[in-house]
């Protein structure tokens, strides 16, 4: 009896063991990389694009960040304190 349950508790940890030799790599290759656009191209029309941005223009795009670092970010100008 304890010889069986010894048996069966090897030949289920030598099937454990052999199953993660089974792994495929995972490697990067230029195959599977995916180049993002430039983040002011935009994605078309979107109804959460601020007014004023045309996508595409990178000026545009600039503007835009400091306009909204400048008063949607910073609490100091935004609450009326200086």
């Amino acid at each position: 009896m304890i010889r069986r349950l010894t048996i069966s508790t090897l030949l289920a940890a030598a099937a454990l063991i052999l199953s993660a030799c089974g792994d495929q790599p995972q490697e990067m290759n230029a195959a599977g990389v995916k180049q993002d656009g430039a983040p002011y191209q935009g994605v078309g029309q979107s109804q959460y694009a601020q007014t004023g941005w045309k996508p595409g223009d990178k000026a545009s795009w600039e503007q835009q960040l400091k306009t909204r670092a400048q008063y949607g970010q910073n609490d100091y100008t935004r609450m009326g304190n200086k």
